[in-house]
């Protein structure tokens, strides 16, 4: 076997397409789209370069086929809480089903992290945000991912739990058929706001995204700065976000709660485009843009993905994320457009997220795993990762 670094256009292709020919014959895969694998390799594009380096390889057998892939990066911005040690990551990791394959993959990724400073390695992960890519499927096979979602063979947990791998968090996906009703008090909170005038529930405006955007920002920074990650995102970077998204927003499904003026919680939805891209094996170009507005316009889509939830601290006792749950509960049951709905992961770190998705009676849909691997643990024993810490009174 013979490991290559991908730096040609050929290696390139090559790491594309391995992904897509392990998963050949299984009904349930949807390839994703190339450019946007590229785009996490493009130092031009991906802004974790700059405090941070990454590097792919493919591994071949003896006949010159390629049997694997993994991509090995470090980032400054990486950081999980109760680890104060460097730590890498690995990610975009496919191979066949054969031990050896997989730990020449792993070595090659564990031998370039050690010679860059790291002690330990997390994955397979995302070079980049954690809606994408994040973590390995070790249940809920028996349907079409989401988009973004990590999808492989089983036998993957496997290859990784050999190699030596642990099970640094679980990662849970929840989904809910939109026809039915929410419990009953969902609509009893909802009242209780909607009759207190200086509390509001509004969808997106596409007329209107700065303003949307910013307040994206405003509940996203203070929701999150309690978790201790430092992860703060810009405006710049959400308005690039809403505005790649503009194409397949629905509005009607992007909901943000005020208190007076003041943005207090959210609730981020898109349609689910992989129902668009399984069609593309990859490719978004001209033509395929064309496709796509065109099932839009058709409605052949009718699943709900979230990508966002978060109310700010000091309102998170208050009720506010089932009034705003509810709002948008309403309007979808109105307009009648989507009934199926799978939900973002939650870590089991954040208890009070997961407790969220119980409360809407919806059924647990995935498993996902953010495998960790100490690479000395008598200097860093494995601990798994600790419980979110919220702030008091929220």
């Amino acid at each position: 076997m013979n490991i290559i670094e991908v730096n040609s256009p050929a290696t390139h292709k090559a790491f594309l397409d391995i992904n897509a020919t392990l998963q050949k014959g299984n009904p349930h895969y949807i390839r994703p789209l190339d450019k946007e694998v590229a785009q996490v390799f493009d130092a031009s594009q991906n802004k974790l370069f700059k405090n941070g380096s990454a590097i792919r390889w493919i591994l071949q057998n003896e006949n010159g086929e390629t049997i694997g892939r993994i991509a090995a990066f470090y980032y400054k911005e990486y950081k999980n809480k109760g680890t104060d040690f460097p730590t890498g990551c690995i990610g975009f990791f496919d191979c066949i089903h054969d031990q050896g394959a997989a730990n020449l993959l792993l070595n090659t990724a564990r031998i370039w992290l050690t010679q860059n400073g790291m002690e330990a390695m997390d994955g397979p992960i995302n070079f980049g945000d954690r809606d994408k890519c994040w973590g390995l499927m070790v249940e809920g096979f028996d349907a079409e991912p989401m988009y973004g979602m990590s999808y492989h063979p089983p036998y993957y947990e496997q290859l990784l739990t050999q190699y030596g791998f642990q099970n640094y968090y679980n990662q849970y996906y929840y989904s809910k058929n939109l026809l039915k009703p929410l419990p009953s008090r969902f609509e009893e909170r909802y009242t209780k706001f909607t009759s207190k005038p200086e509390y509001t529930a509004v969808h997106l405006d596409k007329n209107r995204i700065p303003k949307f955007a910013q307040d994206f920002v405003t509940v996203y920074n203070a929701a999150w700065a309690q978790h201790g990650e430092e992860k703060v995102i810009t405006l710049d970077q959400i308005l690039k976000l809403f505005n790649s998204l503009k194409a397949v927003m629905d509005e009607r499904v992007i909901w943000f709660a005020y208190y007076k003026e003041e943005p207090i919680a959210m609730f981020i939805n898109i349609p689910d485009v992989n129902q668009y891209f399984k069609h593309f094996n990859g490719a978004l170009g001209w033509r395929q843009k064309l496709q796509l507005l065109w099932m839009k316009w058709k409605g052949q889509n009718n699943k709900l993905t979230g990508l966002a939830f978060g109310v700010v601290p000091k309102y998170q006792a208050l009720g506010i994320d089932s009034f705003l749950i509810y709002a948008c509960h309403l309007l979808l049951n109105k307009i009648k457009v989507y009934d199926q709905y799978e939900m973002g992961w939650a870590g089991e770190w954040n208890p009070k997220m997961i407790n969220v998705y119980k409360s809407l009676e919806a059924s647990p849909s995935r498993r996902m795993v953010t495998f960790r691997y100490i690479f000395d643990p008598n200097k860093h024993p494995f601990e798994r990762h600790p419980l979110m810490e919220y702030k008091k009174g929220s």
